[in-house]
């Protein structure tokens, strides 16, 4: 048996001929950086979210950072966001010289958690950054009625939510700033890092188009200090190769995702929950598990890619513990740092595999008894 968490030759297989077109394309241009292929992603981009602007870049972290360096946050200035969420999004707000201030996640969607917002802000908190985890919205609503309160700055990571809706509109079309990531394995990825920032105001997307490109208004004139964040072009067409399948894969994750739910709730197993009007992109599909660790060693051992997405919040990495006050408590965090465990899903998996999945996966792995 072997099922990938992902299976990207079987989706290169189905795309290798365009893909490599593309790629030719590029190689007889000899335009490697920014130029007319990145400006086609980008606008194809923007019509299948429906945004106003996108600006790619170098990588979903520097997507983040960007954004708020664009906002003017940096030292001493605090950001609210989760624990439970890749590294990246701590990281960058470091990367400004911010201070990320942690809430605990829903215990139903994972996600940040409104009713835990309002007591984090302080006379500081300049922004919220709450994390689209595993493509599932966030309750956005709450989140921006909170921050209008409070005059803070919202910046959406949506990383892992390429096309997820939140209340019939696609994640980014209506926001702010959103940041997405293309890394090879989202259900939209390039073939390296890249990565795009979205937002609706128009000087709030020029600077932010600067500062990716080393602060530029001329080829050789700098009116700002920017980063060199660009997006290349041979990313930029893969991505727009793919582009035109992304509804259809993600259709199939959706399938996929209710499969296993049907096999594996009955048996007491839960999964990520949707907000009101969420519907996730399922990036990724997430149970709770109480033999995590024995789960996960069995399902690996028998070819079977399952994964923990994430295995340490990022309150307790290491790199930041210094900067983690003694007294924050995130027991929901914690439990599911514990229980999660990833199941295969992608465009591309097939309806026997993921029987294959659920029949071994319930052979051996035991629900939470709370």
């Amino acid at each position: 048996m072997s099922i990938p968490l992902v299976n990207l030759k079987r989706q290169y297989a189905e795309i290798q001929e365009p893909v490599r077109r593309a790629i030719d394309r590029v190689l007889d241009n000899q335009a490697f950086i920014q130029g007319p292929v990145v400006a086609e992603f980008t606008e194809a981009y923007r019509v299948a979210l429906g945004a106003r602007h996108v600006i790619g870049c170098s990588n979903g972290t520097a997507a983040i950072e960007i954004a708020l360096r664009a906002y003017g946050i940096g030292a001493g200035d605090e950001v609210i966001t989760v624990s439970h969420t890749f590294f990246a999004t701590v990281e960058a707000i470091l990367n400004v010289n911010a201070v990320p201030v942690y809430v605990d996640v829903d215990p139903d969607t994972y996600n940040l958690n409104p009713a835990m917002l309002e007591a984090a802000i302080t006379p500081r908190t300049r922004a919220v950054i709450p994390v689209h985890l595993y493509g599932m919205p966030c309750d956005m609503d709450a989140i921006r009625s909170i921050a209008a309160r409070h005059s803070l700055v919202v910046i959406e990571d949506a990383a892992q939510a390429h096309l997820a809706k939140y209340k019939g509109r696609i994640v980014g079309s209506d926001s702010d700033v959103a940041t997405f990531s293309f890394y090879p394995g989202k259900n939209l990825g390039a073939y390296g890092d890249s990565g795009a920032i979205v937002c609706r105001d128009d000087a709030l997307a020029e600077r932010m188009k600067r500062l990716c490109d080393h602060g530029r208004s001329g080829k050789y004139t700098h009116d700002m200090v920017g980063s060199n964040h660009r997006m290349d072009a041979l990313q930029a067409a893969v991505l727009t190769t793919k582009l035109p399948y992304l509804e259809r894969w993600n259709d199939r994750r959706k399938e996929v995702a209710k499969r296993y739910q049907a096999a594996l709730e009955p048996r007491g197993f839960r999964s990520q929950s949707a907000p009101e009007g969420g519907e996730s992109s399922y990036h990724l599909f997430v149970v709770q598990v109480a033999n995590r660790d024995e789960t996960l060693a069995r399902l690996n051992g028998n070819g079977i890619g399952a994964g923990i997405h994430y295995p340490v919040p990022v309150h307790r990495q290491k790199a930041v513990e210094s900067l983690v006050p003694a007294s924050l408590d995130l027991p929901v965090t914690d439990a599911l740092a514990r229980r999660i465990i990833s199941l295969p899903i992608c465009g591309s998996i097939s309806d026997d595999e993921v029987d294959q999945v659920c029949k071994f996966f319930l052979s051996v792995a035991k629900p939470p008894n709370d």
